[in-house]
């Protein structure tokens, strides 16, 4: 089952990804393959990318990139397909993709010769873009009919573990989930606070804001690299937060009095 309806659906240029995604899932959902394990496989493809970019292997750090991307979709796909929901699955998700871009960038940052406290302000900027397009996404799920039951607008306690999971494993899991997300969501929610009282937001907009979203900022680290403009890579994703004040204007300006 979809996330979200039909007529809600939009052109997310950062899920590129889910196609292959659904493709792979299917050719596994009747097997003992869980999604846990395609979630721990796009870890392991995060780390070979860093590896081959410490080695100035940046075709092959392009190629892992992007089959990390797929991955990273098709945990989310196998799960609706086997109907096995879990919030285990959902933070552990999140909590590999918070290390691997700070690891990512470092790599990067290293191999361009970035001062230290320039890759940190690129990794802050790549998470508050991020942390935009699912602030937004996430409302919009909530809006809709779709099948997400996982992911919510404010994460403020611990919820209830699915059967199938342990309450432990969904505790801890939050608490680091919450250390690495809570500041950026704060950040954001202070900068757009009406954004969930929105009762849809068009199709148009969505695609706008989906050129933050996780998919496509690998997409472009990927392509840079291939093009061998690494050092361009950390001042880009800096330089591209200012999308964030664009987007949230309009937001307010055209849909505030909806």
């Amino acid at each position: 089952m979809p996330k979200l309806l039909t007529s809600e659906k939009f052109i997310d240029v950062s899920d590129y990804g889910r196609k292959p995604a659904v493709f792979l899932a299917e050719l596994v959902k009747n097997t003992k393959v869980q999604p846990i394990h395609i979630t721990y496989l796009f870890g392991i493809c995060g780390l070979i990318a860093i590896y081959c970019i410490f080695n100035e292997l940046y075709y092959y750090a392009a190629a892992f990139l992007i089959l990390k991307s797929i991955l990273d979709a098709m945990d989310g796909e196998l799960a609706r397909l086997k109907q096995t929901p879990s919030y285990s699955g959902r933070y552990l998700d999140s909590i590999f993709d918070s290390i691997l871009n700070f690891l990512f960038l470092l790599a990067i940052g290293y191999m361009a010769g970035s001062p230290l406290y320039v890759t940190l302000t690129a990794f802050f900027c790549i998470q508050l873009q991020g942390t935009l397009y699912n602030y937004y996404y996430v409302i919009l799920r909530h809006r809709s009919q779709g099948a997400d039951t996982t992911s919510k607008i404010f994460e403020m306690k611990t919820p209830a573990a699915f059967p199938g999971e342990k309450q432990k494993t969904v505790n801890w899991l939050f608490k680091i989930y919450m250390f690495l997300y809570i500041p950026f969501d704060k950040i954001i929610y202070s900068l757009d606070k009406s954004a969930y009282r929105v009762k849809a937001f068009p199709n148009w907009f969505m695609t706008m804001v989906s050129f933050y979203g996780l998919g496509f900022q690998l997409l472009i680290m990927a392509y840079m690299m291939a093009m061998g403009w690494i050092t361009f890579i950390i001042p880009y994703f800096i330089a591209y937060t200012v999308l964030i004040v664009f987007f949230i204007t309009t937001r307010r300006i055209l849909l505030d009095n909806d």
